[in-house]
């Protein structure tokens, strides 16, 4: 698998059939957030600097780039953020967030795809409420091929690795590594459409095992798929996408939530007029946690989205998620109440556009979860609004 900068000097020492003007597009852009529970601290729990509101200014430079290299296509993007809070300022950070992805091709059937991905930013609040800057850092490679061996049937493969670590102490127990390899075939229609099966395989290790009541804690994992693959063109204004069948996962120490089951994710795609386009989802999936408590958990959840070209210069978005989250503790002592909790999250904004190269954006939300008392959490709400000025060149 090739690394990162290994794909970019690829491209910038090959000859290109485009001109640089018209392979690398750098970009600006301003934003405004103010959120009245930043820290998304429990319903009348006071901030720990006595504010539970604040605002933040995001500063972002970048360039996206695609290059033909013969057949090849490279593509991708870099760029560097400052994040400045007005009563936190503990928590300023600048980000970082790198991607370059080669799509090749040999012969006439075969192709597929390598690419690498760094990104560093502040983890989420959503299940550690501390005000304590943690930073997360993600690294991915991937590589994968498709053969079509007939022109109605592909076979295909890849490898991919995923590796998160945290700054904070106290979450570096969650620092880990997920491998994935899968195979799958399709049967191609006439169509456009595609139906397949997929099997995958996933594993989990974490390098920093915790020691709880001088017991050590492996909180490594194996987890098979075998789904179905689908993109379906229903007809010229719906689409279906599945990637859903059934899982198995074994922990390697809590070995109690082994288990199997129905897991995926189903999408439906519809566009009843030219200018809507509605999205609906429904998943069941293991996930991670980021939380000093447990670190993954099986998830249930759907959501719906909307997107609405009112003019040529003005579109509207909206979406609504509700999920449902079952935990695995990596505390073996019982607690009181249910491992579980529940959230909704509804958001919708505005972009103007008033020229090509130039974009305003407004949008506000609204985030509520149950909390859970086998957490020792409770029940939070937040609410937001953030304006963006983008500049594209």
């Amino acid at each position: 698998m090739l690394p990162l900068a290994a794909l970019i000097g690829a491209a910038l020492a090959s000859p290109a059939q485009a001109a640089l003007s018209d392979t690398i597009h750098p970009f600006v852009s301003a934003t405004y957030s103010y959120e009245d529970n930043l820290l998304r601290l429990p319903d009348g729990v006071p901030g720990p600097q006595g504010s539970r509101s604040d605002s933040l200014t995001q500063l972002q430079a970048g360039l996206l780039f695609e290059r033909p290299i013969g057949r090849q296509i490279l593509t991708g993007q870099a760029k560097v953020s400052r994040v400045s809070f007005n009563h936190y300022d503990q928590l300023n950070y600048n980000g970082k967030d790198v991607s370059a992805d080669w799509q090749w091709f040999v012969l006439r059937n075969f192709s597929g795809h390598v690419g690498a991905s760094y990104a560093q930013v502040l983890t989420p609040f959503t299940d550690y409420h501390s005000s304590e800057r943690n930073l997360r850092t993600t690294r991915r490679e991937y590589a994968d091929g498709n053969w079509r061996f007939h022109p109605s049937w592909q076979v295909h493969g890849g490898v991919s690795s995923t590796k998160y670590e945290y700054d904070l102490a106290s979450q570096r127990y969650i620092n880990r590594t997920e491998d994935s390899s899968d195979v799958g075939l399709d049967y191609l229609a006439a169509s456009g459409s595609r139906f397949g099966v997929l099997a995958r395989h996933i594993k989990g290790s974490y390098p920093n095992q915790p020691i709880v009541a001088g017991t050590v804690i492996d909180n490594g994992y194996k987890q098979d798929d075998l789904k179905a693959n689908v993109y379906w063109l229903i007809n010229g204004v719906t689409q279906l996408q599945v990637l859903a069948g059934r899982s198995r996962r074994d922990y390697n120490f809590f070995t109690g939530y082994n288990g199997s089951g129905a897991n995926g994710r189903v999408t439906v795609f519809w566009q009843p007029l030219g200018k809507v386009k509605f999205t609906a989802s429904t998943w069941r999936e293991y996930q991670a946690i980021e939380s000093t408590l447990v670190n993954s958990g099986l998830v249930r959840g759907a959501s719906l989205g909307a997107n609405w070209a009112i003019s040529a210069k003005l579109m509207a978005d909206a979406s609504m998620r509700h999920d449902r989250r079952n935990f695995n503790v990596i505390n073996p002592v019982t607690l009181a109440g249910a491992p579980s909790d529940s959230g909704n999250l509804v958001q919708a904004g505005l972009t103007y556009t008033p020229i090509q190269s130039v974009q305003l954006n407004v949008s506000a939300f609204r985030d509520t979860r149950t909390g859970s008392v086998y957490l020792g959490t409770g029940g939070y709400t937040a609410k937001g609004m953030s304006l963006t000025a983008t500049g594209q060149f």
